[in-house]
C-alpha cells in the first residue's frame, strides 16, 4: 500500500487517503485503454516514433498523441529527441518489471475467463 513516506518528504504533510487512492485511480486508469496498452506492449520491444506507432495501430495521430501524453504524464514512458523525431520508450525501471509481473498474473488467473474454463488454482 501506498504510505506518505514512499511519495516524499514533499508530500508527507499533505497527502490525503482521497490523494492515495486518487493516485491509484489515475494508475490504473492509464492501463484501461487498450491503445495505451498497445502502445506500452510496443514499446517493450523497443523505443519507437509517433509515426511507427500511428502506423503499428492504424489509428491518428491525434489519438496516438493524448495517449503518448498521458503515458508520459504518468511516468509509464519517457522521450527522446534524436534529430527531427521524438522517440518514446518504456520506463524500463518501473513499468517493465510491472508488465512482466501483469503477464505472469493473468496467465495464471485471467485468461481462462477468456475462453470461459474454471480456474483450478
Amino acid at each position: 500500500m501506498i504510505t506518505k513516506n514512499m511519495l516524499g518528504k514533499s508530500h508527507e504533510h499533505c497527502l490525503s487517503e482521497k490523494d492515495i487512492y486518487g493516485s491509484y485511480k489515475i494508475f490504473f486508469g492509464t492501463l484501461v485503454s487498450e491503445s495505451r496498452l498497445r502502445i506500452i506492449n510496443m514499446l517493450r520491444h523497443g523505443r519507437k516514433n509517433v509515426t511507427e506507432i500511428i502506423k503499428e495501430l492504424g489509428t491518428d495521430q491525434t489519438a496516438v498523441s493524448h495517449d503518448l501524453s498521458r503515458l508520459k504524464k504518468c511516468g509509464f514512458v519517457k522521450s527522446e529527441i534524436e534529430g527531427k523525431y521524438r522517440y518514446y520508450k518504456l520506463n524500463k525501471e518501473t513499468i517493465n518489471p510491472l508488465m512482466e509481473l501483469i503477464d505472469k498474473h493473468m496467465s495464471q488467473y485471467c485468461v481462462h475467463i477468456l475462453h470461459g474454463k474454471e480456474n483450478k488454482k
